[in-house]
């Protein structure tokens, strides 16, 4: 995901982070001036769904304005499997345990 704050905020006529700040205090939203510089120019790792529903509300924007998709995914196995939908977890994969104490065997 992108984060696409300040795109949005200069099409809304906002172009510095003090003037977003000023902004999201009128809509009763008071932040910080290092969690308004995060938001400004990082991708924030967590969001609040009531933080992003005031910016939404102050740039007159979706969520989607915002957070925009990028395409890339990690993969997370070289070989995917495929399965049809409601099928069960995948029992093909070789399990591995973890290095350590060895675990005794289940009782038989």
């Amino acid at each position: 995901m992108q984060w696409n704050l300040r795109m949005t905020a200069a099409e809304a006529g906002i172009w510095q982070a003090s003037q977003m700040r000023r902004r999201l205090a009128e809509a009763g939203m008071e932040i910080s001036a290092g969690k308004m510089s995060m938001l400004w120019s990082r991708t924030p790792t967590t969001i609040r769904l009531d933080d992003l529903e005031v910016l939404c509300a102050v740039l007159d924007c979706t969520p989607s304005d915002l957070l925009v998709r990028t395409g890339i995914v990690a993969a997370r196995d070289e070989e995917p499997s495929v399965r049809a939908a409601g099928d069960g977890p995948d029992r093909s994969a070789n399990v591995v345990p973890a290095p350590g104490r060895p675990r005794s065997r289940p009782p038989l």
